[in-house]
Order: C-alpha cells, then structure tokens, then sequence
C-alpha cells in the first residue's frame, strides 16, 4: 500500500505554505503582464513590452498566476527572475514546501473554480487575493512532494520536447520554401488569384450541438478566430470541412495562419481556403500564407472579407516542382501532427493524475510509467 497523502498532515489554508511576493523591481528584464502569459497552463510567452516604472520581483521558483480572468488559467513556474505586472499574482512556497509541488497544486481546476467563485466583476473577474489565500489545502511530507513533482514534470518535460521538436520541424518546412519558392525566379510558374485555384469559405455560426471538451460523440474540432491552442472552440459532431486546407482570421487577430489536417467545422470570422488544384497542397498554401502580409479593410474595425482575399495574386511553380516538395515536406508536418496528438494524451493524463495524487486518492508508489 502506498503513501496516502491525506494521511501525512493536516488540512490547512493556503497562506500557511506560501506568501504573496511585494518586493518591487526597476529591472525591465522578462516583463511578465497578463498580455503575454498563456491560457490553460500554456506558460509565457515572449513580451516586447517595456514597463512603465516598478513591477514586481519574481525569482526562480515563484507561481506567477494571471488574477484578471482566472478561467483562462495562466499559471507560470518561474525558471528565470524578472518583473511582472500588478494584475499577475506572485506567489513563493515558504520552507517545507517545494515550489514545483505548490505549482502544481495551484494548477488544478479546483483551484481556478475556487479563485473564481469568490472573483469580483462580471465582464473583468478578477480573483480576490485575501480569499485566495483561505483555500484549504493538505500538504505532504517534502519527500513525497517531491515524488508527486517527478511523476508530474516527467510528462511535462516530454510536452515541452514535442513543442520544441515541432518548432524545429516547421523551420525546416519554412527554410525549404523560402529556398524553393521565395528566393527563386518566377518568370516560368502560373500567375493568378487565390479565387482561382482554392476554394475560399467564411466560417458560419457555432453548431446547435457542442461540447467545450472532446467526447465520442462530439469528436469533430470547432475553430474560430482565436490564437489560442489554435483557435480551438469546442467540439461537435459534424464536419463542414472535410479536405486539408488553411483557416485565416478574418477579425480581431487578422492574418493568424493555422494548418487544417483534419475535419472541422470554422465558426464566424474565421476564412477557410481548400486547394482545387491537385498538386497544390494545403500544407504549401499553408506557408505561403505565412509569407504574406494579411491585412483586413475598415476604418472602425479591420476585418478581412472572402471577395477580397480571393483577389489576392499568388504563384504557383510547376506540377512536377510542387510534387518534389510536397515529397519533402509531407512527412514534416504528419511529424508535427503526430506529436500535437501525443501532447494532447500527455496533457490529459497529466490532468487526470493531478488532483488524484493531491487528494491522496491515488498514491505515488501507483503511478508507472515503465
């Protein structure tokens, strides 16, 4: 029978095992705002902005949280120090407490329904600090914290080494083009306007039937215009979009480019265009878009429109040359497919082991990966 972590120490609130951070900084250095931190424990980030006077010091090892709309769930364990904005919560874990096992624990859903049950305002929730600090919690011996971080970090190590592989992988994809296709003499390929040779449709409304999470009926993706996790909105049960093919954001985030390889349903002010043409390929479209500067029309809100971008000028080289580097960059992107599977898996079995091994429902001696 393995160690039970309910059994190893009384309940208390969260206050007892770590603190809000105050010190302030004049440093600019990895600036962390609500702007640049990701949704659904996604990390950070890069921020190109420059704050304005103090922010607050975070170390190596702090819990950053966003406190404007906790549902979005941005959470951040700090491998590096910098300064951070007063809408993102910086949290330390005081001694007999390592930082990796409060992370964790702050990164479950209960946590973000208990930040949001007590969250002030309707359209800017923001969660109240001193409630925050009063969520019952049951903290472990250190050795068994840190057995807890391992089983954990094990399957985020291996979600993040699938990121950075498929990053390496689309830069080969891109590298490939650009030497094919953008720094090359065009006098000899086909030019024309995207109308031509794609099909070009806006997305409609989101379907009567949906789920926020995938089941085995409503297993078909809904996108919509949104950048994150790729514009995904939900599930259905229905396809609209059969063929491989590119969405476009038509509003708001106008110009965001993703890959479809997979049937879906695009949802208002997202533009779907399939290849017609039988040796054009989505995935060539795919980064020619990203080569382009997507611009959308309207003085009140920008915004891009399906009769306009079918006029958009596009060249495309010969059958026999879009063969050649469809060969090439095929197995690249069915790569990089197969590794965002893998990381939905990962994730999802993270998630279900969370809150099993901080409730002590199921012991750390339980869990194997062998």
């Amino acid at each position: 029978m393995g160690l039970i972590l309910n059994d190893l120490k009384n309940a208390c609130e969260l206050e007892h095992v770590c603190d809000y951070v105050n010190n302030r900084t004049t440093s600019s250095m990895n600036y962390i705002s609500t702007e640049n931190m990701l949704p659904n424990k996604g990390g950070i980030s890069e921020s190109t902005i420059i704050p304005p006077g103090t922010t607050t010091e975070y170390k190596i090892g702090d819990i950053l949280i966003s406190n404007i709309r906790p549902y979005f769930q941005k959470i951040w364990c700090a491998d590096r120090c910098g300064g951070c904005s007063a809408d993102v919560l910086c949290i330390r874990a005081k001694e007999n407490t390592d930082s990796k096992y409060l992370y964790y624990l702050l990164s479950q859903q209960a946590f973000f329904d208990y930040v949001m049950s007590g969250a002030k305002g309707c359209k800017m929730p923001r969660g109240d600090k001193k409630q925050i600090m009063q969520w019952p919690v049951n903290i472990p011996a250190i050795d068994v914290q840190k057995k807890v971080v391992a089983i954990l970090s094990s399957l985020d190590n291996k979600i993040r080494l699938n990121r950075r592989i498929n990053d390496n992988l689309e830069e080969q994809a891109k590298a490939l083009f650009k030497s094919w296709f953008v720094d090359f003499d065009r006098n000899e390929w086909v030019h024309c306007e995207l109308g031509d040779i794609t099909l070009i449709t806006a997305g409609g409304d989101r379907p009567s039937k949906y789920t926020n999470k995938k089941t085995i009926e409503c297993h078909v993706p809904i996108y919509s215009n949104g950048i994150d996790n790729e514009g995904l909105y939900g599930y259905t049960n229905v396809a609209k979009i059969h063929e491989e093919s590119i969405t476009i954001s038509a509003r708001g985030t106008i110009g965001y480019v993703c890959l479809r390889l997979e049937p879906y349903v695009p949802i208002v002010r997202l533009i779907s265009i399939i290849p017609n043409k039988k040796e054009l390929s989505a995935k060539y479209l795919y980064l020619w878009a990203l080569t382009q500067n997507i611009t959308g029309t309207g003085t009140t809100q920008q915004q891009l429109t399906v009769p306009i971008f079918r006029k958009t000028p596009i060249s495309i080289p010969s059958d026999t040359k879009l063969k050649q580097f469809n060969s090439i960059a095929d197995p690249l992107f069915s790569q990089i497919e197969s590794n965002k599977k893998e990381n939905i898996k990962l994730s999802t079995l993270r998630d279900t082991l969370l809150p099993k091994l901080m409730s002590g429902e199921l012991s750390v001696e339980e869990v194997s990966f062998d």
